[in-house]
């Protein structure tokens, strides 16, 4: 594995790491809690990217506790989710890097090429619980570079009353045509279909990828029929009326927004939101992303992965390994994940969690069909397909090309 960081391109990490499902997103200050780097003896640095959780919050106290029974003090320093990826290659290139790194899924891959990451190998951390699709995230290679914390992924919310005034009964939801169908029903009740994020950047893929995958299609030839039917599925969408043009434009948040607005039968959203779906003032319920032809779509997986970065005193990766084992273990998972909003990692925890919040439990289904965005060996690939991809998706909804012509740009400009 080349350790080269110096050439590595800060726009290709920073499209790698949007902040399309991670709990950092929202609050803080984004300024980090501590920033002295690992001094020698018992002090041990970790970087998060969680600036909204502060000192008093059960995150912090647990980063605390896994020092004291690792026998060290913990340095903790919180920075937005960007912010950090370019901090994380900075350190390394100046030998000053972490020693306990957590950084959203994605990156991971950009951050193995630029030799910033150990190994599982090297660092001996265990991953034999971890869910095989949920690890993939943080694979390059054929080798693994840390362990994912918890993840979250996309789901359908829907409206009951909207539906039920509709006549839609949501259990014959359960592929493209019977989705299509009921939004048809929902348009001539007078109601709105359905909304969701398509917007030009790292969201609007991420919010694309279910149906992508739903229909069957592979990252490596966007163009593919199965691809070009995902694009023509929103863009028919468009056309009748059943998703309104603003989805061109719309975050995840502008969104979600407007499904609070009590007027949406569905909206396209992930768990980040179910704490606001508790304030919406309408009977919701929530169901997994259908695949073109019925079952659940896979849809991308959001989280981080925690990970040990290079040291040149490699005589502290026993220690690093016994903090990230202890904030990953069985007995803590639960609480990570619960203060982070996550579903768990290994289906253990997965069972705990929804014991403990039946409400979890479509989410837990969704999570186990999920995959990571840079699954399937394309590592550093995933950015140079991701911009093209949603190029086309913009030019199929504003209709300045046809889906077969938008995602044939987008296969040429890939390719590159």
């Amino acid at each position: 594995m080349s350790r080269r960081a110096a050439g590595l391109s800060l726009a290709a990490v920073a499209a790698a790491g949007g902040l399309v499902a991670c709990s950092s997103s929202s609050g803080g200050s984004g300024a980090p809690a501590s920033e002295s780097q690992a001094a020698a003896g018992g002090n041990y640095t970790i970087w998060d990217p969680y600036p909204q959780h502060d000192k008093s919050s059960e995150w912090v106290k647990l980063l605390e506790t896994c020092g004291t029974q690792a026998g060290v003090t913990v340095e903790r320093a919180a920075y937005d989710t960007s912010d950090l990826t370019n901090k994380a290659l900075l350190a390394a290139q100046q030998g000053n890097a972490p020693d306990v790194l957590i950084v959203d899924n994605p990156v991971v891959s950009t951050l193995a090429e630029a030799g910033v990451l150990t190994t599982t190998e090297e660092n001996k951390l265990d991953t034999s619980a971890i869910a095989p699709n949920l690890l993939a995230a943080g694979q390059s290679q054929g080798r693994t570079y840390g362990v994912p914390i918890g993840a979250n992924t996309l789901a359908l919310y829907y409206n009951k009353e909207v539906l039920k005034k509709s006549g839609v009964d949501i259990a014959s939801v359960k592929d493209w045509a019977s989705l299509t169908g009921a939004l048809e029903k929902v348009k001539a009740s007078g109601k709105k279909g359905i909304t969701f994020s398509a917007i030009g950047t790292e969201e609007g893929s991420f919010q694309f990828l279910p149906w992508f995958w739903g229909s069957g299609a592979q990252l490596t030839k966007l163009d593919s029929p199965e691809g070009v039917s995902a694009v023509a599925l929103w863009t028919d969408w468009l056309k009748k009326g059943y998703a309104p043009n603003s989805v061109i434009n719309n975050t995840q948040t502008t969104s979600w927004q407007e499904f609070a607005g009590g007027e949406y039968a569905f909206a396209e959203n992930g768990t980040w939101q179910l704490a606001n779906a508790e304030k919406v003032g309408f009977d919701y319920g929530i169901i997994p992303i259908p695949g073109k032809n019925g079952g659940t779509a896979p849809a991308p997986t959001g989280g981080e992965f925690v990970g040990i970065p290079v040291q040149k005193d490699t005589a502290r990766y026993a220690t690093s390994q016994k903090l990230v084992a202890c904030l990953t273990n069985t007995g803590n998972s639960l609480t990570t994940t619960t203060t982070l909003s996550y579903v768990a990692p290994t289906e253990e925890v997965q069972t705990k969690q929804v014991a403990q919040n039946p409400g979890l439990k479509v989410w837990v289904e969704a999570v186990k069909a999920a995959k990571g965005r840079t699954s399937d060996d394309l590592g550093t690939k995933y950015p140079r397909i991701s911009e093209p991809m949603w190029g086309a998706v913009q030019a199929a909804l504003s209709g300045s090309k046809s889906p077969q012509e938008a995602m044939t740009g987008a296969q040429a400009a890939a390719a590159q």
